[in-house]
């Protein structure tokens, strides 16, 4: 072996050399930019939010500021103004047992703007048949118990949310409300 130290090769520092570092930085400033702009735009940074659809019915806060009143509905928790509106004819459908029918008026209730219950009027026929579905469903022991009531009236909710989505892009029910009910 020889003691002479093997001579390491100089870099070379040419215009290749110094453009990469260069090159990678502006991809990464651009890439950083680009998802910035993005996210910005897009609603998830910024305190903006999601972009609103101003056709879709907007919550009502209360405006007397006070205190939750005991009873809250399904969208709100007292902050929100609620409106009732009944259905104008009661709805009478054949149960699954033979023989037997359910008679049964119906309010409704939201936490939304006028939007919501004009769209229930106009789509009432859709609604009343959506209703009248569900009902035909049922039976009379079920629907005679109070917790057969309370399934019934999600069910309705629900049926009566879908068709409102199918018609008019939105829901908006909070709650359906009894204003009579029969089974014969």
């Amino acid at each position: 072996m020889s003691d002479t130290p093997v001579p390491v090769p100089k870099k070379k520092s040419g215009l290749v050399g110094k453009l990469v570092p260069v090159l990678g930085a502006l991809v990464l400033l651009g890439g950083g930019a680009a998802g910035g702009w993005y996210a910005t735009s897009s609603g998830l940074i910024g305190g903006h939010g999601p972009k609103e659809d101003k056709n879709k019915p907007k919550l009502v806060e209360r405006k007397d500021g006070g205190d939750a009143p005991a009873q809250t509905d399904a969208d709100g928790d007292g902050h929100y103004e609620t409106t009732y509106f009944e259905m104008k004819r009661e709805f009478t459908a054949n149960l699954t047992d033979p023989n037997r029918y359910i008679q049964v008026g119906l309010g409704v209730a939201t936490n939304y703007d006028s939007r919501v219950i004009e769209a229930v009027e106009k789509n009432e026929p859709a609604i009343r048949s959506a209703v009248l579905g569900v009902l035909g469903e049922q039976t009379a022991d079920h629907v005679a118990t109070a917790a057969g009531k309370e399934d019934l009236q999600r069910r309705l909710r629900a049926a009566i949310n879908k068709a409102l989505q199918e018609k008019v892009g939105f829901g908006g029910i909070s709650q359906v409300y009894f204003t009579s009910f029969v089974i014969q």
